[in-house]
């Protein structure tokens, strides 16, 4: 924490630093909080926080508070990330993949609760990059459940305070979640028939890292749950 009888920081730099310092103890702040720990104005304060938030250096929650972001766990070593970073590797994995299945192909992350990810569909449209925008919710895809079930207790557990049911399909519900992901730790693969949107279905695998922990999860579109299922 700056010492409060210090004068606020004055250049960019120095602003940006103080505003990142505030999360060196972890947690999430609010603007007026990394405001009132830094010295510098609500208004600035704002404006550069929304700018870390575009960059993925902080994120910011549905209730409009900020904690570390993508970027910064990476850089960290934060979340079990290899080197090279999964950014710079995946694109060329889902190209593969879709490449030999002709099937849209996802590899995601597990991300303040929900999967942010990068797909590849056929033709010849690129590969789309990991963003804020694309996420999906965890506990209705294959990509996300392959990630919760090798996930650990404290990312799960508020998970299931809060299951959407997008359609009627969906595990909405703790009990059904666990069942749901203990089969995944068994199998080593999750399949979602329906459970995001109606007549789409996908099968996924957890991606281990070093020391064994799921570090992503590779996705693949089903066209038809029983003939593709063991091809993909």
């Amino acid at each position: 924490m700056r010492n409060q009888l210090e004068p606020p920081p004055r250049s960019a730099v120095s602003r940006i630093t103080a505003i990142l310092s505030t999360f060196l103890t972890g947690g999430s702040h609010s603007v007026t909080e990394m405001a009132r720990l830094t010295g510098l104005p609500v208004s600035t304060t704002h404006r550069i926080a929304v700018d870390l938030a575009s960059w993925r250096l902080l994120h910011r929650s549905d209730d409009g508070r900020y904690r570390i972001g993508l970027i910064l766990k990476q850089l960290g070593g934060d979340g079990g990330w290899s080197t090279p970073l999964l950014a710079e590797r995946g694109p060329h994995v889902v190209t593969d993949l879709c490449e030999a299945t002709r099937r849209r192909t996802r590899l995601g992350v597990l991300e303040n609760g929900r999967v942010t990810y990068i797909e590849k569909r056929a033709g010849g449209d690129p590969v789309t990059p990991f963003g804020s925008a694309a996420t999906l919710p965890a506990h209705a895809t294959a990509l996300g459940k392959a990630l919760l079930a090798f996930a650990p207790r404290e990312v799960t557990a508020p998970l299931t305070q809060h299951l959407t049911a997008y359609t009627p399909h969906t595990v909405n519900t703790a009990d059904r979640l666990h069942r749901a992901l203990g089969i995944v730790r068994l199998t080593r693969s999750a399949v979602a028939h329906q459970e995001l949107v109606l007549g789409e279905s996908a099968v996924a695998v957890p991606v281990f890292g070093c020391g064994g922990e799921a570090v992503a999860a590779l996705e693949v579109e089903l066209h038809d749950l029983r003939a593709d299922l063991e091809l993909c």
